[in-house]
């Protein structure tokens, strides 16, 4: 979770954003006033989206294991396979266009908390107005997308180490930018070249509610960047592991 100020918000309005392991953008955000403190507010936003994915995580992989599909096929496991257990469904039409109508919401509610991040940061970077700031992120945007549109058609015989293009993005976003943006906030936190423990104490737990534990420190401090860096040598292990052994 990390605290961000925004120009437009005052009164003593802070911005919360709740992090999903998946993205290394903001999943979920939370106006708080400054009457709850960071732990509550994710107690109380995080908790129902985690709940509702969780829910829909043990409905999609037992009907991957009964039709002997993998979990593991990233993008292709949604548009390609996801579709074809739908097919084999007593009315497979309603329940799989039920679900790409709700994964069109849960993907509208990511793009709006993705946007308003990276909008923020323009307005505050560089002085920029709402409007100005929406319609150069906005090109930026669109030529970035690209390469996600058209994997999947124009694209979709071009492979990078092994990879198609919506995999390429699922291993940079997923196995990089993730880990590492995690690695970078937690040292940002508790560093004293950074924001620092204290400040970082001070600042979760102002105002009411649950507390920031003091006495998590050595473990945030220590333990848990080397769990993140474990899970990004894992994730080039999984990925390259048999170009490996087959060097060495």
């Amino acid at each position: 979770m990390m605290w961000y100020s925004n120009t437009e918000f005052v009164n003593k309005r802070r911005f919360y954003f709740i992090w999903k392991k998946e993205r290394p953008f903001p999943r979920a955000w939370a106006f708080c006033s400054s009457r709850r403190d960071a732990p509550s507010a994710w107690a109380t936003y995080g908790g129902s989206p985690i709940s509702r994915e969780s829910t829909a995580e043990l409905i999609i992989f037992p009907a991957c294991s009964a039709f002997g599909v993998s979990t593991g096929e990233g993008p292709a496991l949604v548009f390609v396979t996801l579709p074809n257990i739908f097919n084999h469904m007593a009315l497979g039409r309603l329940w799989g266009g039920a679900f790409f109508l709700f994964l069109s919401f849960a993907a509208l509610s990511t793009v709006i908390a993705v946007f308003e991040n990276i909008i923020s940061f323009t307005m505050d970077r560089w002085g920029l107005s709402r409007q100005k700031a929406v319609m150069v992120n906005f090109v930026g945007i669109l030529l970035l997308s690209m390469p996600c549109v058209l994997g999947f058609n124009v694209w979709s015989g071009l492979t990078v180490l092994g990879m198609d293009v919506s995999g390429l993005e699922d291993f940079l976003v997923s196995q990089n930018f993730l880990p590492l943006g995690s690695l970078l906030y937690v040292l940002f936190c508790t560093s004293r070249k950074g924001w620092g423990w204290d400040k970082f104490l001070a600042e979760a737990n102002e105002g009411e509610g649950l507390r920031f534990p003091k006495g998590v420190r050595f473990y945030v401090s220590y333990i848990l960047p080397l769990i993140v860096l474990f899970i990004f040598v894992m994730g080039y292990w999984n990925q390259f592991g048999e170009w490996i052994k087959r060097i060495f």
